[in-house]
């Protein structure tokens, strides 16, 4: 064991450690996920010691759980649950049905007692909703259609989690509440929080959400400030922190700043998230398992094959094709957080033994790292798959569900940044010539005006790196730059060569020297907003198109 100082000195060796094993990690070509649970097993008390994971560290990964949670909640938009809904809350509760119920008999039939059989089939029920998050949003899978399906059944599992907490709970304790009278409350009070969280985004934030924006950080502070507010909120009235934080995005879903945020809360998030899984790791403890090692292995199989197929038997059955149902049930082939959770209120209740928990903790271990694989790679393993898993869908034409999601929209096709008088009158040019522009700015005022116009907006900065994350990159064919600051704009140059955009640049320059170093930076055209009308400026733009673009005239 090693001796180290405060926890600063502790934090500072674990983040040396967590890095040089995800740099192995990285050069091996592993998800960084199982490198970090590894990091905490190492610095947890199995190996060195380094950390308590009950301690400091515990309070980071919170709220970097907090901010996992809230970035989630801030994409999720009213189409995509009219649209999932129902298959969210049918393969939800389907899974937890099978699960449980499958899983109570297998356990019985590996000698539990039917108390003990009840908790680790309840345990095995519950997949991970922020390492499926993670693992998703690194894949850039976010927004896809088999993402949003999880996303919908993982919140379905969260509230079943909520409930199966209150009835043990109201079960173990003697002379605890009535298991009906705690549900009834549970509902009435989560009706309250509901219509609380409701009216403040309705008719509250509105009135503040403008004058932070003027100012990007104290934006960014007040969302961090919400999310751990909100999931603090929902922790004291007997909800998970996870619901209170996804609310919490919810919440400033409809903002036009909602894509600024998640952008800049990007860094914030993966580097918060690394506490959490390190002390998932560090919490781990291999020597009371050891004994039940082949009953852990036989569980883990079946949550890592049993909860799959029970999830694409359901979307079969819905009219879902097997790619989607395929990657959605890999989602579900973990156990969660939640289980250790529930397995550490049994042992305090007195209803487990720590052998159990041991069981539980290893079967987390197990499932967590190998589903971690199997979703990073699941277009892999789907290929390989592919022709034994026609079983799982029915032949009749699909629903139009699928389609319905997918379908194109009409999409910008240039993006103007900067909305003083000349980024206005460009603006209205391209719209009297046919395009389709979008609008970058931080001015809210301005973004107002605009939006009201029906011009798609977006709140940010030209020198921001994460501009182009809020952008439709694969739709546009201009990124323009009407903001005459040339060190910004070579900035802006970097940025959006760094992002692979294949599209053409317009910038502006004040002054005549800017001209040249803009261009070698990679500029298509260069504005010079007091030289050029901004009618000329659009027709510059248009000859460097493609002849096959018909010009529209006025």
């Amino acid at each position: 064991m090693l001796e180290i100082g405060g926890i600063f000195h502790q934090v500072a060796l674990l983040l040396l450690l967590t890095a040089g094993i995800g740099l192995i990690a990285t050069l091996l070509r592993q998800p960084l996920v199982v490198a970090f649970i590894f990091a905490g097993i190492v610095a947890g008390p199995v190996v060195l010691g380094l950390v308590d994971p009950e301690g400091e560290i515990e309070l980071f990964a919170e709220i970097g759980v907090a901010v996992l949670l809230f970035v989630v909640g801030l994409k999720l938009d009213v189409r995509m649950v009219r649209n999932v809904g129902p298959v969210a809350l049918a393969t939800g509760l389907g899974q937890v049905a099978f699960t449980s119920g499958v899983g109570w008999l297998l356990t019985l039939a590996l000698g539990f007692d039917p108390v003990a059989a009840l908790y680790i089939a309840v345990a095995l029920t519950f997949s991970s909703t922020i390492i499926i998050v993670k693992l998703i949003t690194d894949k850039g899978d976010l927004d896809s259609l088999y993402g949003r399906i999880a996303i919908g059944f993982l919140i379905v599992q969260d509230i079943c989690v909520v409930i199966a907490l209150i009835v043990l709970t109201a079960i173990g304790e003697p002379g605890g509440p009535d298991p009906a009278q705690e549900a009834l409350r549970t509902v009435l009070t989560a009706v309250a929080f509901l219509a609380a969280i409701y009216l403040l985004g309705r008719y509250v934030l509105p009135l503040f959400e403008h004058r932070l924006a003027r100012s990007p950080e104290l934006m960014v502070l007040f969302a961090i400030a919400w999310a751990v507010a909100l999931a603090a909120a929902a922790d004291v009235l007997g909800f998970s922190e996870e619901v209170g934080a996804f609310l919490a995005g919810v919440s400033l879903a409809s903002s036009p700043y909602r894509d600024t945020l998640g952008s800049r809360l990007t860094n914030l998030r993966d580097f918060l998230l690394l506490f959490f899984f390190v002390a998932l790791g560090a919490q781990l403890d291999f020597e009371a398992a050891g004994a039940l090692l082949v009953e852990a292995l036989v569980l883990s199989a079946f949550v890592l094959i049993g909860n799959p197929i029970i999830v694409m038997v359901i979307m079969g059955a819905m009219g879902y094709r097997t790619a989607v149902s395929f990657r959605a049930g890999l989602t579900v082939a973990q156990i969660s957080e939640f289980s250790l959770i529930l397995a550490a209120l049994g042992a305090d209740l007195g209803q487990i033994s720590d052998d159990v928990v041991a069981l539980i903790t290893v079967v987390g271990l197990v499932t967590i790292g190998l589903s971690t694989y199997m979703i990073t790679y699941a277009d892999a393993l789907y290929e390989r798959l592919q022709p034994m898993l026609g079983v799982f869908e029915r032949n009749q034409a699909h629903r139009g569900i699928e389609q319905d999601l997918d379908r194109e929209v009409v999409q910008p096709d240039v993006a103007v940044l900067g909305t003083g008088r000349y980024g206005r009158q460009v603006v209205e040019r391209l719209v009297a010539r046919g395009w389709t522009p979008i609008v970058v700015d931080h001015d809210p005022e301005a973004l107002r005006e605009l939006e009201a116009e029906g011009v798609p907006i977006r709140y940010g900065e030209v020198t921001d790196s994460h501009l182009p994350d809020l952008l439709p990159m694969a739709s546009l064919r201009w990124v323009i730059s009407t903001v005459r600051d040339g060190e910004a704009n070579l900035v802006l140059l970097a940025h959006l060569q760094e992002a692979g955009f294949a599209g053409l640049t317009a910038v502006a320059a004040r002054q005549p020297n800017d001209v040249p170093l803009l261009r070698d930076a990679g500029a298509t055209v260069v504005l010079r907003p007091f030289a050029d009308a901004a009618r000329s400026a659009v027709e510059i733009l248009e000859d460097h198109e493609e002849p096959t673009r018909p010009h529209i005239e006025m």
